[in-house]
Protein backbone atom coordinates (compact mmCIF):
# COMPACT_ATOMS: atom_id res chain seq x y z
CA UNK A 1 0.00 0.00 0.00
CA UNK A 2 1.32 3.28 -0.94
CA UNK A 3 1.50 6.22 1.40
CA UNK A 4 -1.14 8.74 0.89
CA UNK A 5 1.44 12.14 0.27
CA UNK A 6 -1.64 14.47 1.45
CA UNK A 7 -0.36 13.27 4.98
CA UNK A 8 3.32 13.62 4.08
CA UNK A 9 5.53 16.56 4.17
CA UNK A 10 7.95 18.49 2.11
CA UNK A 11 11.40 18.36 2.67
CA UNK A 12 12.99 21.73 2.87
CA UNK A 13 16.29 22.01 0.86
CA UNK A 14 18.65 24.80 -0.94
CA UNK A 15 19.35 23.78 -4.57
CA UNK A 16 22.49 26.13 -6.52
CA UNK A 17 22.73 27.05 -10.13
CA UNK A 18 26.48 27.57 -10.52
CA UNK A 19 27.29 29.22 -13.20
CA UNK A 20 30.77 29.52 -14.64
CA UNK A 21 32.72 32.05 -16.87
CA UNK A 22 30.88 31.48 -19.94
CA UNK A 23 27.61 31.30 -18.23
CA UNK A 24 27.04 27.77 -18.48
CA UNK A 25 25.51 25.87 -15.65
CA UNK A 26 27.12 22.75 -13.48
CA UNK A 27 24.84 19.51 -13.75
CA UNK A 28 26.48 16.29 -11.93
CA UNK A 29 25.15 12.67 -13.19
CA UNK A 30 23.73 11.36 -10.47
CA UNK A 31 25.49 8.22 -9.10
CA UNK A 32 22.74 5.24 -8.31
CA UNK A 33 20.28 6.21 -10.60
CA UNK A 34 18.44 3.03 -11.83
CA UNK A 35 16.67 4.59 -15.09
CA UNK A 36 19.08 6.14 -17.83
CA UNK A 37 21.75 9.23 -17.17
CA UNK A 38 19.97 11.42 -14.60
CA UNK A 39 20.97 14.86 -14.44
CA UNK A 40 20.75 18.04 -12.22
CA UNK A 41 22.58 21.00 -10.53
CA UNK A 42 23.61 20.67 -6.63
CA UNK A 43 20.91 20.59 -3.87
CA UNK A 44 20.69 19.15 -0.31
CA UNK A 45 19.06 19.74 2.80
CA UNK A 46 18.99 22.09 5.68
CA UNK A 47 20.52 21.42 9.12
CA UNK A 48 17.93 22.79 11.72
CA UNK A 49 18.49 26.18 12.51
CA UNK A 50 20.96 26.61 9.69
CA UNK A 51 21.42 30.17 7.30
CA UNK A 52 19.47 29.42 4.00
CA UNK A 53 22.97 30.83 2.51
CA UNK A 54 25.10 28.86 4.34
CA UNK A 55 23.56 25.35 3.96
CA UNK A 56 23.75 26.31 0.10
CA UNK A 57 27.45 26.71 0.36
CA UNK A 58 28.09 23.82 2.78
CA UNK A 59 26.05 21.60 0.18
CA UNK A 60 28.14 22.58 -3.01
CA UNK A 61 30.91 21.77 -0.93
CA UNK A 62 30.32 18.96 0.39
CA UNK A 63 28.65 17.14 -3.12
CA UNK A 64 30.84 19.03 -5.26
CA UNK A 65 34.06 20.11 -3.48
CA UNK A 66 33.52 23.79 -5.14
CA UNK A 67 34.17 26.72 -2.84
CA UNK A 68 35.47 29.53 -4.74
CA UNK A 69 32.10 31.29 -5.64
CA UNK A 70 30.51 34.52 -5.29
CA UNK A 71 27.10 34.28 -4.42
CA UNK A 72 24.75 36.32 -7.13
CA UNK A 73 21.11 35.99 -6.25
CA UNK A 74 18.48 33.96 -4.28
CA UNK A 75 15.30 33.19 -6.13
CA UNK A 76 12.29 35.12 -4.37
CA UNK A 77 10.56 32.23 -3.37
CA UNK A 78 10.13 28.68 -2.77
CA UNK A 79 10.16 25.95 -5.62
CA UNK A 80 8.19 23.13 -4.44
CA UNK A 81 7.62 19.52 -6.62
CA UNK A 82 5.89 16.21 -5.59
CA UNK A 83 7.86 12.47 -6.30
CA UNK A 84 6.40 10.40 -8.64
CA UNK A 85 3.69 8.10 -7.19
CA UNK A 86 5.85 5.17 -7.69
CA UNK A 87 9.34 6.53 -5.84
CA UNK A 88 6.36 7.53 -2.53
CA UNK A 89 7.46 5.95 0.72
CA UNK A 90 10.64 4.76 -1.04
CA UNK A 91 12.85 8.26 -2.36
CA UNK A 92 14.03 10.98 0.42
CA UNK A 93 14.17 8.42 2.89
CA UNK A 94 10.51 7.16 2.15
CA UNK A 95 9.50 10.11 4.91
CA UNK A 96 8.36 12.82 2.46
CA UNK A 97 6.52 13.51 -0.37
CA UNK A 98 8.82 15.86 -2.94
CA UNK A 99 10.21 18.93 -1.87
CA UNK A 100 10.48 22.52 -1.42
CA UNK A 101 13.87 24.29 -2.76
CA UNK A 102 15.08 27.65 -1.70
CA UNK A 103 17.86 28.37 -5.13
CA UNK A 104 20.61 30.34 -5.39
CA UNK A 105 22.46 31.53 -8.43
CA UNK A 106 26.30 31.55 -7.23
CA UNK A 107 29.33 32.37 -10.00
CA UNK A 108 32.37 30.12 -10.21
CA UNK A 109 35.57 31.31 -9.50
CA UNK A 110 37.80 28.24 -10.11
CA UNK A 111 38.86 25.87 -12.82
CA UNK A 112 37.21 22.63 -13.27
CA UNK A 113 40.45 21.15 -11.43
CA UNK A 114 39.01 22.46 -8.06
CA UNK A 115 36.13 20.28 -8.61
CA UNK A 116 36.04 16.93 -6.69
CA UNK A 117 32.80 15.22 -6.83
CA UNK A 118 34.38 12.40 -4.31
CA UNK A 119 34.91 15.55 -1.60
CA UNK A 120 31.94 13.77 0.84
CA UNK A 121 30.67 10.37 1.34
CA UNK A 122 27.93 9.15 0.18
CA UNK A 123 29.22 10.52 -3.08
CA UNK A 124 26.56 12.23 -5.00
CA UNK A 125 27.64 12.53 -8.69
CA UNK A 126 30.17 10.47 -10.94
CA UNK A 127 31.06 13.10 -13.43
CA UNK A 128 29.78 17.10 -14.55
CA UNK A 129 29.79 19.47 -16.92
CA UNK A 130 29.05 22.59 -18.04
CA UNK A 131 25.54 23.37 -20.29
CA UNK A 132 23.93 26.38 -22.09
CA UNK A 133 20.79 27.36 -19.38
CA UNK A 134 18.44 27.08 -22.60
CA UNK A 135 19.86 22.78 -22.34
CA UNK A 136 19.68 22.52 -18.60
CA UNK A 137 15.67 21.58 -18.38
CA UNK A 138 15.71 18.96 -20.93
CA UNK A 139 18.70 16.82 -19.30
CA UNK A 140 16.24 16.52 -16.10
CA UNK A 141 13.85 14.25 -14.73
CA UNK A 142 10.48 14.90 -16.24
CA UNK A 143 9.06 15.40 -12.01
CA UNK A 144 11.99 18.31 -11.44
CA UNK A 145 11.20 20.15 -14.51
CA UNK A 146 8.90 22.64 -13.98
CA UNK A 147 11.02 23.47 -10.94
CA UNK A 148 13.82 24.17 -13.10
CA UNK A 149 12.05 26.22 -15.77
CA UNK A 150 11.39 27.94 -12.46
CA UNK A 151 15.13 28.55 -11.40
CA UNK A 152 16.31 29.48 -15.28
CA UNK A 153 13.23 32.51 -15.54
CA UNK A 154 14.70 33.24 -11.79
CA UNK A 155 18.34 33.37 -12.76
CA UNK A 156 18.93 33.04 -16.65
CA UNK A 157 19.60 36.93 -16.53
CA UNK A 158 23.09 36.19 -14.57
CA UNK A 159 23.90 33.27 -17.44
CA UNK A 160 26.19 35.21 -19.17
CA UNK A 161 29.82 35.42 -19.91
CA UNK A 162 31.34 37.47 -16.77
Amino acid sequence: MRPDPSKMPYRRCVGMMVLNRDGHVFVGRRIHFEANESWQMPQGGIDDGEDLREAALRELAEETGITKVDVLAEAPGWFTYDLPADALGIALKGKYRGQTQKWFALRFLGTDKDINLAQHQPQEFDAFRWVPVDELVELIVPFKRDVYRQVVEAFRHLAHPS
